[in-house]
C-alpha cells in the first residue's frame, strides 16, 4: 500500500502533472494513487525524487494496515 494520493494532495499536485513528469500515462499514475496497482521500486524512487520526499513517506507501514 502507498500514500501517493495523500502526498500529492498535501503538496497541491495533480496526478496529471506527476504522470507527465514520469513520462507515464495518467491511468497508470491514477492506478498507483488509488492503490489498484503498486509502482515498481524504480518508479517509487522516481516519484519520491519528483515530489522531493523520502521514499518511506510514500509507503504505509504494515502496522498501520
Amino acid at each position: 500500500m502507498n500514500r501517493i494520493k495523500e502526498v500529492l494532495k498535501t503538496r497541491g499536485i495533480k496526478q496529471k502533472w506527476l504522470a507527465k513528469q514520469m513520462d507515464k500515462s495518467y491511468n497508470m499514475v491514477n492506478s498507483y494513487a488509488q492503490n489498484r496497482r503498486q509502482p515498481r521500486l524504480e518508479d517509487l524512487y522516481k516519484i519520491a525524487e519528483i515530489l522531493d520526499v523520502e521514499v518511506k513517506e510514500l509507503l504505509i507501514e504494515r502496522k498501520q494496515l
